[in-house]
């Protein structure tokens, strides 16, 4: 325990209060034990400051040392201030002082030592605790050497197994490779004396070949000029038989150019007469339909359509104009009102109380036509039943709209190629131009598609043709539309051999038979029923069928002759 005593202030007026001490002689000395323990250590510096002067007062000796003033003379002007008694007083207290920090507690003493053995104790029970860790350690280290040590020996013990074995591989390995090297020579010598052997007897026989030809030349020559003296007189004997002859024949090729000549001019009379025969009657030919039809074709996107595309406002009124016709013609069905409404509202598109121009009602259309061709190609394909609807607009269109049917019929054979007329596509344009490979596909109606697609849209187009042809017109209507077409169609096509190689034509005639077989029976009777037995005949004997050999051909085949029987027995 430590006492603390302040120290007398230099001020004079804390010097005088503080010489007081604030403290009784009598209250003091009969202080609490308490109160002394908690000054022990103060008292202590006390002593040492009474025994260092003995002339003047612990106070006074003190006060000297804090304020740094000599102790005489301030222990003098203390003393000739203070009275005896209070003198006195101060003499009590400070001996009571002294005597208080001289004082042995055993408490104190008690606690040191308890915390020394403490101290010591735990030292000790640290030392040992180390002590144990590390023989634990040390004991630990011990066992993971020898378990390595006993790992390693084991591994060294498996190398060196494997290596034995290793080595009675190779030697087992070694005596295997030897003997198979020995075997490979033996061969090798074999094949080289075999081979030196061959070449021997190859260069004997070559020698007796040789000789053989040498003397077979020797004969031929022989025999050759022999020949040759033979065959001397006989090109004398035939050359003066063969100038005989070349003098008759002369005179039997003049007579055949004679007679060719005259039937050449026959038939050149006949066809003249034919084609004027047919120009009287209003027939054309195949060609002539395609390149009609063609020509209408280049006319229509050369012209009106090209005008109205390098104008910005006809090109939006054409825009708005088909906007508005493709979605009414997809919304036909096959009730007599739906269409004649829809019809009527494209005639009022198309026909507006503010007549449209020129160049945009053709491109109009044109765009018509396009619409109704497209929606055959889908949805005639999913379901035959919408080829009617499409073919009663597409009349009632013919019927109002001027130019129609011409449009009509260049779109229709621009998307079928030449199977409307029927023909095959020529080598040249309609205007004389050679076709390109590329420009030729695409004046056949060919698209980017397999043959399936192409004869399922060729087939829906005209499934709608022909179902137009049945319609009865409320106005005339041009020749490509009339009924006869249907005759003419089946006819035609009868008579292209190359046509009928593809599965599509026998597609076509039996879409034009479903359609229309039984109404032209009824219309040409006998000459139709002919037609059927000459197409039933081609089809069930003929050596090489209709429409070729692939899967495709057989089932159009088949459709054909069920569609046949099915006209035939309808009578």
């Amino acid at each position: 325990m430590r006492f603390s005593a302040r120290s007398p202030s230099p001020s004079p007026v804390r010097r005088r209060r503080s010489l007081s001490y604030g403290l009784q002689s009598s209250s003091y000395s009969t202080s609490s034990s308490e109160e002394d323990d908690s000054q022990t250590d103060s008292l202590s510096e006390s002593d040492e400051y009474s025994s260092g002067s003995s002339g003047s007062s612990p106070v006074s000796a003190r006060a000297a040392r804090e304020t740094g003033h000599p102790s005489t003379s301030t222990s003098s002007r203390v003393a000739g201030t203070l009275s005896a008694s209070r003198h006195a007083q101060i003499n009590d207290t400070v001996a009571a002082i002294r005597l208080r920090t001289r004082h042995h507690d055993p408490y104190e003493e008690w606690a040191k030592r308890t915390r020394r053995d403490a101290f010591k104790n735990a030292r000790r029970a640290i030392t040992s605790a180390q002590s144990q860790r590390d023989a634990a350690r040390t004991a630990a280290r011990e066992r993971d050497a020898e378990r390595q040590a006993a790992v390693l020996k084991q591994e060294a013990d498996d190398v060196a197994r494997r290596l034995a074995h290793l080595s009675v591989l190779q030697e087992v390995k070694e005596e295997e490779n030897g003997i198979r090297w020995n075997d490979q020579q033996k061969k090798r010598q074999d094949q080289i004396e075999g081979v030196i052997r061959s070449e021997v007897e190859k260069r004997r026989m070559e020698e007796e070949r040789l000789a053989r030809e040498e003397a077979e030349r020797l004969r031929k020559e022989e025999a050759a000029k022999v020949a040759a003296e033979e065959q001397r007189k006989k090109e004398e004997a035939a050359k003066a038989a063969k100038e005989a002859e070349e003098a008759r024949a002369k005179a039997d090729e003049e007579a055949a150019r004679k007679e060719a000549e005259r039937m050449e001019q026959a038939r050149t009379q006949a066809i003249d007469a034919q084609a004027m025969e047919r120009s009287a009657l209003g027939m054309t030919t195949p060609g002539e339909d395609w390149r009609d039809a063609r020509l209408t074709l280049k006319q229509l996107k050369s012209g009106p359509i090209a005008r109205v595309k390098a104008n910005r406002d006809s090109k939006k009124m054409w825009n708005e104009i088909r906007r508005m016709i493709t979605p009414r013609v997809g919304q036909l069905t096959n009730e007599p009102r739906v269409i004649a409404n829809i019809s009527q509202q494209i005639m009022q598109i198309l026909r507006p109380p503010a007549a449209l121009h020129p160049d945009v009602y053709h491109a109009s259309l044109s765009s018509l036509a396009k619409a109704i061709l497209l929606q055959a190609e889908t949805e005639v394909t999913a379901e035959k039943r919408s080829a009617k609807p499409l073919a009663q607009l597409t009349l009632n269109s013919m019927n109002v709209l001027d130019g129609f049917s011409a449009v009509f019929w260049a779109k229709l054979c621009q998307r079928t190629g030449g199977w409307a007329v029927p023909a095959p596509v020529p080598s040249q344009d309609a205007d004389g131009t050679p076709f390109t490979s590329a420009t030729r596909v695409k004046a056949s109606g060919l698209r980017e598609e397999t043959s399936a697609d192409h004869t399922a849209r060729v087939a829906g187009i005209m499934r709608v043709y022909f179902s137009l042809l049945l319609l009865p017109p409320s106005a005339p209507l041009s020749r490509e539309f009339h009924m006869p077409r249907l005759w003419l169609f089946v006819a035609r096509l009868i008579r292209q051999p190359a046509l009928l190689q593809s599965s599509l034509a026998t597609e076509l005639l039996s879409v034009a038979l479903e359609v229309g077989g039984s109404h032209a029976r009824s219309v040409w009777g006998s000459q139709w029923i002919k037609l059927m037995a000459l197409l039933y005949e081609g089809i069930t004997t003929d050596p090489s069928p209709l429409g070729g050999s692939g899967p495709e051909a057989r089932a159009s085949r088949v459709r054909l002759q069920l569609e046949i029987e099915r006209v035939m027995g309808s009578g």
